[in-house]
């Protein structure tokens, strides 16, 4: 039997490696420049990185199966200042020569992108604006958001209360406009799921309330019974300070006390315990919601990738709106997006501060398709155009 000569090995081998060539991927990250908060309290303040921390873990988790097929992938952090027109957006982008972008910038920011005529050659990924016209009224076919919308979390939420007995709500809305999109989405849900709003009060007692806060929560808090109390405070001005010092002893729910969120620290089934443990190791401090909706939007792109064998970004778009398309997100149940209004299917932590309470949606309430539909908006409730 005869053998290869050494040099046709060879170069059979270079051939080979020459068609392997990695293919090339592309993404962008752009973020708005904000003024940090100034904080009430002595707590820790919001990352500088927070969202770009979780799409670089992506990045790494992607380039791990990519070295296997020849995949490659690149992303490429990009800043505006806050108020950035539209067109100045889009030139940053086309420098970065990539059509797949996860967003981190307001809803108000979205509004300016999508405007642009451009703005249809891109996917992208909503990863840090929460308002859910985006995924009503407003909604794109181009436009996916890994970020739950206010009524997922409402939805949530409202689905742990009630099947604990939990149906009385004291409702206190805080000032800004964001709180009153939470608390028009608690009232959404206690409609979907049986919640009763008893008590529904503005908080008008000024930002810090540290000093004052053992005199007004009291005083502020009576007015009838109710089983829970919750908060819409989405910028943590005076929301800590209901616990422990309402009228009536009832636990504090919504955006302080036990929350509904995409993700959170203290979460470790499924396999969570070492993407929490990986994202410590990179960046010393526990992912975030956003650091997660930002791993789940370039992890979308590198499952897209894995499964087509394909760099090319149409196919990559057209196979992650697919039903084909799931994605592992150590919730223990696999994610995918809506068609109608490209919001990600997945399931919601229930956690106070430091442990985890409970995953929603919750037993009991069934949906034709999946349960995951029980969260958010609907295909028959939705207001979107691409039904």
């Amino acid at each position: 039997m005869s053998t290869a000569h050494p040099l046709l090995a060879a170069a059979a081998l270079f051939a080979s490696l020459a068609a392997g060539a990695d293919t090339s991927i592309r993404i962008s990250y752009l973020e708005e420049t904000r003024p940090a908060p100034t904080p009430l309290a002595n707590l820790p303040p919001r990352p500088a990185n927070l969202g770009s921390a979780g799409a670089l873990l992506a990045i790494a988790d992607n380039n791990t199966t990519g070295r296997f097929v020849h995949q490659r992938f690149v992303l490429q952090r990009l800043q505006v200042p806050a108020g950035a027109s539209g067109a100045d957006m889009l030139a940053q982008l086309g420098k970065a020569a990539a059509t797949l972008v996860v967003l981190n910038v307001s809803a108000a920011a979205i509004d300016r992108l999508m405007q642009q005529p451009a703005a249809n050659r891109y996917l992208w990924f909503n990863a840090g604006a929460p308002d859910d016209r985006l995924r009503q009224s407003q909604c794109r076919p181009n436009l996916l958001h890994t970020l739950p919308g206010r009524a997922m979390q409402a939805d949530a939420l409202a689905q742990y209360l009630v099947s604990r007995r939990g149906q009385k709500w004291f409702l206190v809305t805080g000032p800004k406009p964001e709180d009153k999109l939470y608390a028009a989405a608690i009232r959404r849900a206690a409609k979907r799921f049986g919640g009763r709003i008893v008590l529904d009060k503005s908080w008008n007692y000024g930002h810090d309330a540290r000093r004052t806060a053992q005199a007004e929560v009291p005083v502020f808090t009576q007015g009838g019974d109710y089983d829970v109390l919750i908060v819409a405070d989405e910028a943590g001005d005076f929301g800590d300070y209901l616990s422990y010092r309402s009228w009536l002893p009832r636990p504090v729910a919504g955006t302080q006390g036990l929350t509904a969120e995409g993700w959170h620290a203290t979460a470790e089934q499924w396999g969570a315990v070492q993407l929490q443990n990986r994202f410590r190791s990179q960046q010393q401090r526990d992912m975030q919601a956003v650091d997660y909706a930002a791993w789940a939007a370039v992890r979308s792109v590198g499952e897209a990738a894995t499964r087509t064998g394909s760099g090319d970004s149409a196919k990559l778009a057209a196979y992650i709106r697919s039903d084909a398309f799931q994605l592992a997100g150590f919730k223990g149940r696999t994610l995918s997006y809506r068609p109608w209004n490209g919001e990600l299917r997945q399931p919601m932590l229930i956690a106070q501060p430091r442990a985890l309470v409970s995953l929603s949606p919750q037993d009991g309430f069934l949906h034709p398709r999946t349960d995951l539909d029980t969260l958010g908006f609907d295909a028959p409730e939705t207001r979107c155009g691409n039904k």
